[in-house]
């Protein structure tokens, strides 16, 4: 995707609307940008340059004509856990890195394999963080005071339980304000942005009526400067890349996901399509300019995203215009908003915590009762109890054994004989029974991927249900969509066992992928590429001309309709004569 591209056809007209939904996201971003910051352990500030400078950014140079970046509610646990063991300059430094591991997932093209990862994984750890962002705002939407913030859950929560008794009515009123302006006015009026006018009201209230009864702001970070910070590069050692490796790429993974999932919602309110590697490049241009002004850690916004687009969006310059308004407003309102209570702020993130929560998704999983289920209370506890980067970890190799413990008892073998009632003699598993078996020619039909999950059971398969020595082993490879090296080591020693014993191995039917992998391990060539068929009724002629015929003699089993002939008296001329005039042989479907 181009960047004129996305402003084809572009006039006067879509301009004005850009300005109509940048000036509204916008306005709705402000709240919001000072909220994330305070739970993230940093000056509301620095969610305003984050809003400013990321959002324009990753409206220049990401991969979606719509995205509106920033700050969001799924960083809040990660950096709040930075800032409480490393300090503000090491976020700093561990969003610039990971900005860089962004980029660099852009320039490789990694933007499509972030969709691979299971949805029970996401769900499970955004639930876990709506979980944390909400108990996290509980101690100032009571107005609790003397509280310590830890990094885990649950000594959180029993610092609430410790000073519960420091409520405070002042702060519950103001937040109560808040909380039930931001519910009715999305109802009565959908366009006006809820929380700006519930922080404004509830502020207002408890500026004129608890004037230093409740937190601000003001009293708790300090004044709000009016303009942007200077340039600062942040010192970077050895040391301290080591050190800060894995939480930069929790948020470099966990930024590419956010970025990615609100693409794909843009893209289905619009029929337009992202370009996920060139977004996975903007998020990390963004977050590598971001910390050297003292911004945070920034992605795609879902909720900002989708209110754009409602409001008209256009063009990627309404993105930018968003971040223009949030300037604008920081260099001229700044003061005031140093009045702002925390109460007001605590319901804000609330709402967000439980937009985000996902909880009809997780519900319904749940509901399964499967392996998914699993996964996703895993994760979810491990956010909630732990840290995300264990459960993105956890939840991840967790879902990679139970996909190969699922792909694995998948692949079945069965041994099968041509079904004489059947439609082109179409070969059956039941027609193998004790009775009904021929004692030189063995086949079995493999279904499933061929893969280490399930190899060993392959060649187990096989050799444990055949009890004696056939002469011919014919395996019928047509709904085998993938094999590996593993699986290839398995195929082989059961053609290794069977020849060296004397006997025959034939392939009918395989797959390009599975064939490809056997031509380039030597393997094809060893079976022989005489002894592979397109369709098995060709493989089992072949296979009945290399019988040993003396053997057939008073044969009884008569596992094909040949075996009449064969088990009869019949000379080996006699034979070849009946076979080649019969029909032309069997026509067995592959």
């Amino acid at each position: 995707m181009k960047w004129t591209g996305r402003f084809e056809g572009y006039n006067l007209g879509s301009f004005r609307k850009d300005c109509i939904s940048g000036l509204i996201v916008g306005i709705i971003a402000i709240p919001l940008g000072m909220a994330f910051a305070i739970a993230s352990g940093v000056k509301p500030e620095y969610g305003i340059y984050t809003t400013i400078i990321a959002g324009i950014l990753i409206s220049m140079f990401g991969g979606s004509r719509f995205q509106i970046g920033g700050p969001t509610g799924a960083f809040i646990p990660i950096l709040f856990g930075i800032v409480m063991q490393f300090g503000y300059e090491n976020l700093l430094i561990a969003g610039f890195l990971a900005g860089i591991m962004l980029v660099l997932m852009g320039i490789f093209k990694l933007g499509t394999l972030i969709k691979f990862i299971p949805r029970p994984v996401t769900i499970g750890f955004t639930a876990g963080i709506a979980v944390i962002i909400f108990s996290g705002q509980i101690a100032n939407f009571l107005g609790l005071s003397e509280i310590q913030k830890h990094e885990d859950f649950l000594s959180n929560m029993k610092e609430i339980g410790m000073h519960i008794s420091t409520i405070n009515l002042y702060s519950v009123i103001t937040a109560c304000i808040c909380l039930v302006i931001i519910s009715v006015i999305p109802r009565l009026f959908p366009k006006v942005p809820g929380s700006l006018v519930g922080l404004v009201i509830s502020s207002i209230v408890a500026t004129l009526l608890f004037e230093g009864k409740v937190a601000t702001i003001g009293s708790t970070f300090g004044p709000i400067p009016s303009t942007l910070p200077s340039f600062h590069f942040p010192e970077i050692t050895p040391e301290r890349i080591k050190q800060l490796l894995a939480p930069a790429f929790i948020i470099a993974m966990l930024g590419g996901i956010e970025s990615l999932l609100s693409a794909v919602v843009a893209d289905g309110m619009t029929g337009n399509r992202h370009h996920s590697n060139r977004e996975l490049i903007g998020q990390g241009i963004a977050n590598l300019v971001t910390p050297l002004f003292g911004g945070i850690p920034a992605t795609g916004a879902i909720a900002r995203t989708a209110t754009n687009i409602k409001n008209g969006a256009v063009s990627p310059m309404s993105g930018i215009i968003h971040g223009l308004v949030v300037l604008l407003v920081l260099m001229l309102l700044a003061p005031y908003a140093s009045h702002i209570p925390l109460a007001s702020m605590a319901p804000i993130l609330m709402v967000v915590a439980w937009n985000m929560s996902e909880r009809k998704e997780f519900a319904h999983v749940i509901k399964t009762k499967t392996s998914d289920s699993v996964v996703l209370l895993i994760t979810f506890l491990l956010t909630v109890f732990t840290d995300l980067t264990t459960a993105v970890q956890v939840g991840l190799i967790l879902a990679v054994i139970l996909f190969v413990k699922r792909m694995s008892e998948i692949l079945t073998v069965a041994k099968v004989l041509p079904d004489p009632s059947a439609k082109h003699e179409k070969v059956k598993p039941h027609m193998v029974t004790e009775g009904h078996d021929c004692p030189q020619l063995s086949i079995f039909t493999v279904e499933g991927a061929l893969f280490f999950g399930a190899a060993t059971l392959f060649e187990q398969s096989i050799m444990s249900t055949i009890h004696y020595r056939p002469k011919i082993l014919l395996l019928r490879m047509g709904k085998v969509p993938f094999m590996d090296t593993t699986g290839e080591s398995n195929l082989a020693s059961v053609v290794k066992d069977f020849k060296n014993h004397g006997g025959m191995v034939i392939i009918s039917g395989i797959q390009p992928q599975p064939k490809e992998v056997l031509q380039r391990t030597g393997l094809y060539g060893y079976i022989g590429q005489r002894h592979f068929f397109e369709h098995t009724g060709e493989a089992i002629d072949f296979a009945l001309t290399q019988l040993e015929h003396n053997k057939c003699l008073g044969c009884q089993n008569f596992a094909f309709r040949e075996c009449a002939y064969l088990s009869s008296n019949v000379t080996s001329e006699k034979w070849d004569v009946c076979h080649n005039t019969k029909n032309g042989g069997l026509s067995v479907e592959s």
